[in-house]
């Protein structure tokens, strides 16, 4: 899991995962086809985008001076699966 800012329960906020060293180590190099992001505690998801190695979430909400877990699963052209969480203090500013 990754550790991220605190992030203000009034504010939205982007978050990135960049996949690129783990798409990096196929051959040939393999490339997003879907993203999907989960989060806990009161947050939303608001948009949701990818390229072919990054992938991006704008989040709102959460529980004030709680941990956020925003959780993202992509799938490869490739049929790979993986998934990474990162966790944000949510907390008033």
């Amino acid at each position: 899991m990754t550790f991220k800012d605190v992030k203000d329960p009034g504010s939205s906020a982007d978050f990135k995962i960049d996949w690129s060293d783990l798409l990096g180590q196929s051959s040939p190099v393999d490339t997003i086809t879907t993203s999907t992001w989960t989060v806990t505690n009161g947050a939303t998801v608001d948009i949701e985008s990818n390229t072919d190695s990054t992938a991006t979430a704008w989040i709102s909400g959460g529980t004030d001076r709680k941990y956020c877990e925003l959780t993202n699963k992509v799938v490869t052209t490739a049929g790979r699966t993986y998934e990474r969480t990162i966790a944000v203090k949510i907390q008033q500013r």
